[in-house]
């Protein structure tokens, strides 16, 4: 509550004082500064809301996530099939990472100090992995316990009950899971997106095992229970796989292409004449917070006021598409000879060579830690 209080005091009163300069700093405390210092306070606020907020909905997936075991469990009681006893082994999966997962949201939603500069959304990628690991050696205990059954069967019974259990868990499931997800890309938290895609497999798989226990029930064929446990086993290990290598991705601060490619798009379709090159653009990933920083080249007559709007256009520029979960650091270059061939600026008085060519921006030029020229 005081976090909310503190910042809609920041966004409401700041820019109406602001606005109409009706505040005044004691001595020579400089205006600008506190202004920077104050928004900076109010980005600070947003995160550690966000944050909290994640955290508040992993905490109800993980109680959701044990109430579900129960039901599997009991349905596996009741029935003692062994593709009800795989729903029930990815829910204690669930319920293992349920709490994983709160505890990485918490500590990701701590404050960045002087041991973590950049803050604790790292944990979010650990979460993630172990999540990721967890749900393919899951599949790998069922398929072993498929096998078994095979060779050495037993006798399957009230399998009418088991499906109705296990089929309403199923929905319970992926809706939960869409909600994840929903809030997972919002706020750019890896922890809960992985969550719901781990629920809605959780989702799809039990599906499955319901259209095989309704075959068992019409045919009477006890062996299909083991070949849909194994069958859907397979697919919990290429589900646990695919989260587990976008964790080590988010770890290993590996080049999240989809994001460069729009940041790119981006760039060039608002690309000012002031902006002659941008280059050495890198984004990293900690949990729901992108840390963004390139190198901008602009006039070199411009001063340090006038070099410092361009800098503020751009940091506006993508605030405005993907929020204050984005930080931004630009270190502005200024231009040189040969980076007259390829300034679109019309009214430049200090043009040492003709235009010849605009270079359009794209994922691999805009990488590289050198100015661009042809």
């Amino acid at each position: 509550m005081p976090i909310t209080i503190i910042s809609a005091i920041i966004s409401t009163h700041l820019p109406r004082q602001i606005r109409t300069k009706e505040f005044s700093l004691p001595g020579n405390f400089n205006k600008q500064t506190f202004i920077f210092a104050l928004v900076s306070l109010q980005t600070i606020f947003f995160l550690l809301q966000k944050s909290l907020y994640n955290l508040k909905i992993q905490k109800r997936i993980a109680a959701l996530s044990i109430l579900l075991l129960i039901a599997k469990m009991f349905a596996w009681y009741l029935t003692g099939s062994v593709a009800i006893l795989t729903d029930a082994f990815e829910s204690i999966v669930n319920v293992i990472a349920g709490l994983i997962g709160v505890y990485s949201l918490y500590v990701s939603a701590k404050p960045r100090d002087q041991d973590h500069p950049y803050g604790h959304g790292k944990a979010e990628f650990l979460s993630a992995a172990v999540e990721g690991a967890l749900i393919a050696i899951a599949g790998f205990i069922i398929i072993y316990e498929a096998i078994n059954n095979l060779i050495h069967p037993h006798s399957i019974k009230k399998l009418d009950y088991g499906i109705i259990l296990v089929a309403i868990t199923g929905l319970i499931n992926y809706f939960a899971g869409a909600v994840c997800i929903r809030t997972g890309k919002r706020n750019n938290s890896l922890a809960l997106i992985s969550t719901g895609k781990h629920l809605q497999t959780d989702t799809w798989s039990t599906l499955g095992i319901v259209v095989g226990l309704i075959l068992i029930l019409i045919t009477d064929l006890v062996w299909l229970d083991s070949i849909v446990a194994i069958g859907f086993s397979v697919f919990i290990i290429f589900t646990g796989y695919k989260i587990l290598r976008s964790s080590i991705a988010g770890i290993m601060d590996e080049a999240d292409t989809e994001l460069l490619e729009k940041m790119v798009a981006m760039l060039n379709a608002n690309r000012r004449e002031n902006w002659v090159d941008l280059h050495n653009l890198r984004i990293i990933k900690y949990g729901g917070t992108i840390h963004l920083d390139c190198h901008l080249t602009v006039p070199w007559y411009l001063n340090v006021h006038e070099a410092h709007k361009e800098i503020d256009a751009v940091s506006e520029l993508v605030k405005k598409e993907y929020g204050e979960s984005v930080e931004l650091f630009v270190h502005s270059d200024g231009c040189l000879d040969f980076s007259c061939k390829i300034c679109t600026k019309t009214d430049c008085q200090v043009r040492q060579h003709p235009f010849e060519k605009k270079i359009e921006w794209t994922m691999e030029n805009i990488s590289t830690n050198r100015k661009h020229q042809v």
